[in-house]
């Protein structure tokens, strides 16, 4: 079965599962984010197949989301840094982790987010930069962007009508 492609739809939700998409990735940038920058490290934490760590290394680089530089030549060996774009993507994995802890730990978090200064727990939401307000319905809505296509319209505007019934 041949995986679908997702890079040529409108929707950036799904740009995104493009190149984040697949467990392995995003448990790569976890542990990017925790500091882990060698292949090594990765292999160890995750216990991933060399070959399929290879190729997720690869791939996150290519999407920007990694930076590979070289630290040694001899044996040639590089290490994985986030780039600004792989930063960006903390606040999807702090929300992933709330949603996590929140859903599917009956047990209690095994991991936390909290405040560096205080150690009190944190708790991530949402909210718009401009205005501070959390991103919850009915204060906001999606709509279609400059971009959308003619199906984004009828998808969006099939939902406000829904919800106007």
């Amino acid at each position: 079965m041949q995986r679908k492609r997702f890079n040529t739809m409108t929707c950036p939700i799904a740009r995104s599962l493009e190149h984040v998409g697949e467990w392995w990735s995003m448990l790569i940038l976890r542990d990017a984010s925790a500091g882990l920058t060698r292949f090594d490290e990765f292999e160890q934490s995750l216990g991933i197949a060399p070959n399929m760590l290879s190729r997720r290394l690869s791939a996150l680089v290519q999407a920007g989301m990694l930076e590979k530089r070289r630290y040694s030549e001899r044996p040639p060996r590089d290490e994985y840094l986030l780039t600004e774009r792989g930063r960006d993507f903390r606040g999807v994995l702090f929300a992933l982790m709330a949603f996590g802890n929140r859903h599917f730990a009956p047990e209690g978090a095994s991991v936390m987010l909290v405040d560096a200064a205080s150690g009190a727990p944190a708790e991530p939401v949402l909210v718009d930069r401009h205005s501070g307000k959390p991103l919850v319905e009915p204060a906001f809505k999606v709509v279609p962007g400059p971009a959308a296509t003619g199906r984004v319209h009828q998808r969006l505007a099939r939902r406000e009508a829904g919800r106007a019934s």
